[in-house]
Formats: structure tokens, sequence, C-alpha cells
């Protein structure tokens, strides 16, 4: 709903019949700064208070964010932006005019007093030369506060702060940022959200491989999603018109049949679970061959996560919420003896914990993924195609056993999805959710053996 200055009171207050600024303080910091920050505004006009209450907002905001301990933006930056957002909700060109020279006004007052003056060669008169720093943060101010240069970082913290993703995607998102504010400077291209259009988005996606040092389509790819998650945000906000990132993709070249990532043969998973592996790596290696569980789902596995005949591993990728699967005859003795005499909130891998370094990117798994890689080598379990970084089986390859195996004793496809987590809606098990779907789901895990000669 659009908003007038002569009905807008957000972040204003009548206090003896003059208007005042007021800001609201996190209860967290009441002792620091009290409940509300307040000021006067001086004046007995609403439409007049709209026009003066935006930097004393901002450097109230400032105020908060410093005494939290958390470093915020350039406090002209939060108040352009503050005037951009309020532009948005006015379609009165009355107010629209008052606006522009609210904008025009403060904007004078940052470049300050004229240094000098020199004679426009045209007409002779006198011109004011203002200083140049504070001249180009005043030119950027109503750029910004006129939504026509929003920088492209902008409005990233804040999406940041409410994305629920790990660490290792949030690093992305970053590179992701970085890379276009990159390619911006190499095209000469504004940094600024008003020049990515449809087109600029397509130019920077033809141009990523070079400015992110030739990583693959599947990487650079990921970088796109993450740059259309931003916008998309950005879209449901209002601050811009659309999500010009929508469906661009980078196509990647065909993978021949025969270099595609696939699961173990049964020699070479006799070869794994029959080598001289340590106990810790024997029973993560069973785990995943009679669940297909992700290896980072298997490591973060909790004693209390293994009651009930179930294990409920933790959401990967896109899962809405944890996923409980039957406990495999096979791997009883193992589960009982890495969950005697532990509570529940002790880890079922306490050989591989979570990294210590405070703010580190590696998931809990990643040593656990060396371990194995170290060891698959060591017993000779390997295909490598020339050319590529990555072995055409891995961790991940257990997994894709599993399928197999169940597909190979007729279990139903949905059935396997349910049990491995692909997607599939209106079918979830869950601990408590005795019935035929987790008779099902005990059925297919049940069906998948080791082979013979791995057995122990």
């Amino acid at each position: 709903m659009a908003r007038s200055t002569t009905t807008d009171r957000r972040w204003l207050e009548l206090k003896d019949g003059k208007w005042r600024v007021t800001v609201a303080v996190p209860r967290k910091l009441h002792g620091k700064l009290g409940t509300r920050l307040k000021r006067p505004l001086n004046t007995d006009s609403l439409a007049v208070a709209n026009r003066l209450k935006w930097p004393v907002v901002a450097e109230f905001k400032r105020q908060i964010e410093e005494a939290g301990g958390t470093k915020g933006k350039d406090p002209l930056l939060d108040e352009a932006l503050a005037l951009a957002a309020y532009r948005r909700t006015v379609d009165n060109p009355a107010e629209l005019a008052l606006l522009a020279d609210t904008v025009a006004e403060r904007a004078h007052e940052i470049a300050g007093q004229p240094v000098s003056e020199e004679r426009d060669p045209d007409t002779g008169e006198p011109v004011p030369v203002y200083d140049r720093k504070r001249e180009g943060r005043a030119r950027q101010y109503a750029d910004i506060a006129a939504g026509r240069a929003t920088p492209l970082d902008a409005h990233h913290a804040a999406y940041m702060a409410q994305q629920h993703t790990k660490a290792r995607t949030q690093a992305d998102d970053m590179r992701a940022i970085g890379f276009l504010k990159e390619w911006c400077e190499k095209e000469r291209v504004p940094p600024v959200v008003e020049a990515i259009t449809r087109r600029q988005a397509t130019r920077f996606a033809d141009g990523l491989g070079a400015v992110a040092g030739g990583r693959g389509a599947v990487t650079l790819n990921k970088y796109l999603g993450r740059l259309s998650r931003y916008w998309q945000w950005m879209e449901h906000r209002e601050h811009v018109a659309a999500n010009v990132w929508h469906g661009i993709k980078i196509a990647p070249p065909p993978t021949p049949h025969d270099e595609l990532e696939r699961a173990f043969t049964n020699d070479e998973m006799v070869a794994l679970l029959s080598g001289p592996a340590t106990p810790a790596m024997h029973d993560l290696m069973r785990i995943a061959a009679l669940t297909g569980a992700r290896l980072d789902a298997i490591v973060d596995l909790k004693v209390g996560d293994c009651a009930d005949d179930l294990f409920v591993f933790k959401p990967q990728k896109k899962e809405p919420a944890p996923r409980a699967v039957p406990i495999h005859p096979a791997l009883r003795a193992i589960v009982k003896r890495r969950t005697a005499g532990k509570k529940p909130e002790d880890d079922l891998f306490p050989e591989w914990p979570a990294p210590r370094k405070v703010g580190s990117l590696r998931e809990r798994s990643f040593k656990a993924s060396n371990a194995f890689t170290a060891y698959r080598r060591e017993v000779g379990v390997d295909a490598v195609i020339p050319g590529k970084r990555r072995s055409l089986v891995n961790f991940h390859s257990f997994r894709r056993w599993f399928i197999t195996q169940a597909e190979r004793a007729d279990v139903p496809e949905s059935i396997i999805a349910v049990v491995v987590g692909h997607k599939r809606e209106g079918m979830t098990l869950g601990r408590y959710s005795a019935g035929p779907l987790q008779e099902q789901a005990r059925r297919c895990v049940e069906a998948v053996r080791l082979p013979e000669k791995a057995k122990r």
C-alpha cells in the first residue's frame, strides 16, 4: 500500500505537539542504550518530519549495530537504501516530488561547501567546485536513494542472515557475488543491481568460466543458482522487478557413458569390506552399504538417533526433515557395540569429531572422506579417467550400490526413494510412523545383502 508523507508515521511519534524520531532497541541492548532511542525534530508538520527523519533513523540503527558488536554498513548507504525503499511505496506525483527535494537537499549537505570555483567555458559564469570525494559520495547517495544505483551487495547481508544453509553453501553465495563484482569491473558494467539486466546476466554466465578460474559447468551453475536465489529474495521484497537469473544455466559438455560416476562392483565391495581398514572405517562402510545414506549423515549420527531399530538421519540436500531408515539386521551388532554405555547426545562416530576451528567451512565428514579415499586406493579400488580430477568411484558409490541392489531385488522405486531420501511428494517415513510404509521400507533394506566374501 502506498504511503504519504502526510500519513506515514514509521519511526515517528508526537511529543508535546512536536514530532520526534523513535527507534526500538533490541532487548539484549537495553542495558546499554535503554529501550528506545529518541530525538526531537522540532516540527509539528508530519510531512516535514518525514523528510527530516531519515538521517536520524540511519544514525540510530548504526548506533544499535555498534552497541551490539556487529559491523554495520555505511550509515549513508543505510539511509539512502531506506529512502529508496520508501520511494517504492509512494505513487503520488506530488509526494514523489517532495521526496526528490529531500534527497537533493541531503545530497547537498553531504557534498558540503564548495572548495573553489571555476568559470563555465560557454557562459563565463562562476561554477562551484566541491571536494571530489564528498561530491562522489553525494552523487552515490542520490543515485541509491532514487533507485538508480543499488550496490550489488546492498541487501546481501540481510539475505544471508535469513538463509538456513550449510557454511559451504554460504561461502558459495559470497563467491558468486564476488565473481559478479569482478566481472562488472572487467567488463565496465556498473556494479549495481539496476545494471544487471537479463542480457547482462546472460553475458556474465558466458564469461563466468574465465572469472572463476576455469571451474567446471556444475560448479559454475552452482554460482548462478546462488545469484538466482539472491535475486528471487530481492524480488519478493520488491527490491528488483524480476529475477533476471531465472533459467540461466551453462550447458555441461556431454559425458560419455563410461565416464559417469558409478556404483561399486561386487568385487570392489569385497575388496573394500575385506581389507585392512580400521574398525571405525569398517563400521562406516557397512552402514553406508546397507542404508544408502550419505557420508555426512552417517558421521553426524548421535547415539539417540539409533533407537527403536531405526537410524534417524539429519536432512540432506533438499530433504525437509530428518529421515528414518530401518536398521539392517547385519548392522545391529555394530549399533549395539557403538551405543553401549553412552548417552543419547554422544556421537556414534567419535573418531571423526566436528572441526575445532571456529568458522570452518568443512563438514564433519571431511576427514572421514579423506580417510576413506586413502583406504580405497590402498586396496586398489579406483577408476580414474585421464583429465578428470575425481574418481568414478567414491564413498557415494555405496549409496549407488544400495540403490542398484534394491532395484535388482524388485523393490518398487517409490519405496527406494523413501529409504534413500530422493524427492517424492507425500511419502515420508518418520520414527513413529509405524504402518505399511515402515514395513515396506524394512523389506527394502533387508532385501540388500552384502557380498558373501565380505560378510563378517
